[in-house]
């Protein structure tokens, strides 16, 4: 990965859109250059996908709960039950992590009576001992996409530093 690669990711991260003519109005690199890149980012599995982002809010889906969990240690835990965890329903997000709480849980869901089956389904997991859960009242920063929040100065000094840039 290089400079122009991370100009590329950039510019599809900043305007949304992984069309070459767009990147390359917004970037001055040539269309064939992104298409060359593209297809090596994808190789490599930098890029995973081609989905469109959407609006959870449009879509009846604008309550997300943040939940803390705490489980039952035992070796390994951590998989089995965050694999549990991702099967709920409306379940976008889960992190072991460390600390007090076991398990940060992002869902979303369409209204209260959501929130109550969310929190059913957890207690039904067996080895949840107990969850604490907030309401996001307003969402100030949502960015899906990290790149966008670094500089490309940044990105490049971070790869270098982890010797991951070409030449």
């Amino acid at each position: 990965m290089d400079e122009t690669d991370l100009k590329i990711l950039q510019a599809i991260a900043s305007l949304g859109t992984h069309s070459p003519s767009k990147v390359q109005e917004e970037t001055g690199i040539p269309e064939s250059t992104i298409y060359y890149r593209l297809d090596k980012l994808r190789e490599k599995g930098i890029i995973k996908n081609d989905l469109y982002d959407l609006d959870n809010e449009k879509l009846g889906l604008g309550i997300t709960i943040i939940v803390e969990v705490v489980a039952t240690y035992k070796e390994g835990y951590h998989h089995k039950i965050g694999e549990k965890l991702s099967e709920i329903e409306g379940v976008s997000q889960v992190h072991f992590t460390m600390g007090e709480r076991d398990f940060v849980v992002i869902a979303h869901v369409p209204d209260r009576k959501g929130v109550e089956r969310l929190i059913s389904d957890f207690e039904s997991v067996d080895e949840v001992q107990r969850t604490q859960s907030k309401y996001t009242i307003t969402t100030i920063k949502n960015e899906p996409r990290v790149v966008n929040t670094y500089s490309i100065e940044s990105l490049i000094s971070t790869l270098s530093t982890n010797n991951e840039l070409e030449d």
